[in-house]
């Protein structure tokens, strides 16, 4: 009777651990996240080309 109830107290503390590890990860990797969420649109192309980010145009 009680290692049968020790292996049923295993069971319900690895179940435990496991739900609380499978939330904590994709709670801070934010899994799923792109799949949820609408995809964001990039900003808009530019008709000319332009330089070098922070460089100076010379007059």
């Amino acid at each position: 009777m009680v290692k049968r109830l020790e292996q049923v107290a295993a069971l319900v503390v690895a179940a435990g651990l496991a739900i609380v590890s499978y939330w904590l990860f994709f709670s801070w990797a934010q899994g799923g996240r792109e799949l949820r969420e609408k995809p964001r649109q990039g900003p808009a192309i530019q008709s000319e080309p332009s330089s070098v980010p922070g460089e100076r145009q010379r007059p």
